[in-house]
């Protein structure tokens, strides 16, 4: 096999295990529900940690063997593997709207990657290392503390984080590579700082990808996290390290264009997790199907209403009327009963009937009396009644 088909295969498995990381860390994000970081206690983190470890080294080694214009861009189909893996393994399937956001970012990814031309081999100075240190440091800080303030909106979170995690890996890689270039001279005890940046901001990158993944899904985080990393790094090593796009002019409008096909995918992806968190609350806010909510209870004639009946704001309890509303306890003790008809024919001709209770009833509802109850007059039956004392 060639130096340049085992550069490919290394690429493609390095995509696999990042997107088998992601999935991972998903998965452990969404049954975790203490620390939202660094979870040190779920076997299922090392797992995730182990699979990005491996999908680095194999990275590394691939553009060790082959040129940068082809790896770096095999390296953003980890969005493109990561969906269907995802369907496969953990059972979450990702709908047509995160597909094609999923396709455009990997797309815009990929060109712009490709447009990167090659340069000589630079190292950045002492202080365009401790300026951009600071900068990058600043930058995450901000976005941190951006995405605690957006914490009620879990998909506006996960893109901010999923951008400093971005942000922190790109940076990492640019120290990466101006440490590289100065131990082809032989290692140097100077280099220790740069170093320690190195692991902090990979170990930052790594915790603040694991909680963009809390409540948010998998597609958003993955590809804004797979779209910033190498753009990152691609920016400083065209102001820094004077690198340019391919093809002049024409190079440079291409991969404006690929830039904004790569912003479309992740605003697709974004959106959509959106409406789908908007669907979800309103489904959870909504009655269970199938449960009868009435708007009304009828009393029948001759019933008898409890005290901790409720009756409707300004209604009048009378017989066959519907019941429902607030609650009259505190104006009814005891019991009152919903008198049936005064008088009935019997023989021909009208005779009284006896009432077994009091006839009047009295009628509560709240008015605008200063906010207090208002209790109208007693209302009798039309009908003459005999009323035994």
């Amino acid at each position: 096999m060639s130096a340049l088909a085992l550069s490919v295969l290394l690429s493609l498995v390095s995509a696999v295990a990042y997107a088998g990381g992601a999935i991972v860390q998903e998965q452990v994000a969404a049954s975790s529900t203490g620390a939202q970081y660094a979870p040190l206690r779920r076997p299922g983190w090392w797992a995730a940690v182990a699979l990005n470890g491996l999908g680095g080294l194999l990275h590394v080694v691939a553009l060790a063997l082959g040129p940068l214009s082809l790896v770096q861009p095999l390296g953003a189909l980890t969005i493109v593997f990561a969906l269907p893996m995802a369907a496969l393994f953990v059972g979450r399937r990702a709908g047509a709207t995160a597909w094609r956001g999923a396709v455009m970012a990997t797309v815009g990814l990929a060109g712009l990657l490709a447009l990167v031309g090659a340069s000589d081999a630079q190292s950045l100075d002492t202080a365009q290392r401790i300026a951009t240190a600071g900068v990058t440091g600043a930058v995450v800080v901000a976005l941190m503390i951006a995405g605690r303030a957006a914490h009620r909106h879990p998909a506006v979170r996960s893109i901010l984080l999923a951008t400093a995690s971005g942000i922190a890996f790109g940076m990492s890689s640019v120290f990466t590579k101006s440490v590289a270039v100065d131990w082809t001279g032989g290692v140097s005890a100077a280099d220790l700082p740069s170093m320690a940046v190195i692991g902090v901001l990979a170990t930052a990158g790594m915790l603040l990808s694991q909680a963009s993944y809390r409540g948010a899904g998998l597609a958003a985080p993955l590809a804004t996290l797979t779209v910033v990393n190498p753009v990152v790094a691609a920016v400083v090593g065209i102001t820094m390290f004077g690198e340019t796009f391919r093809y002049g002019a024409t190079g440079t409008v291409l991969a404006l264009g690929c830039g904004v096909v790569a912003a479309g995918g992740l605003i697709l992806l974004t959106t959509e997790r959106i409406a789908r968190e908007a669907a979800e609350e309103a489904a959870s806010t909504a009655a269970p199907a199938g449960t009868a909510v009435p708007d009304a209870v009828t009393v029948p004639t001759g019933a008898v209403v409890p005290a901790e009946a409720v009756v409707p704001a300004a209604e009048t309890v009378v017989a066959g009327a519907p019941v429902a509303g607030t609650p009259v306890a505190a104006a009814l003790a005891g019991a009152a009963v919903v008198p049936g008809p005064a008088e009935e024919r019997y023989e021909g001709r009208r005779a009284p009937v006896r009432s077994e209770a009091p006839l009047p009833v009295p009628q509560v509802s709240y008015g605008p009396l200063y906010g207090g109850p208002f209790i109208p007059p007693t209302v009798f039956d039309r009908h003459r009644v005999r009323i035994r004392s």
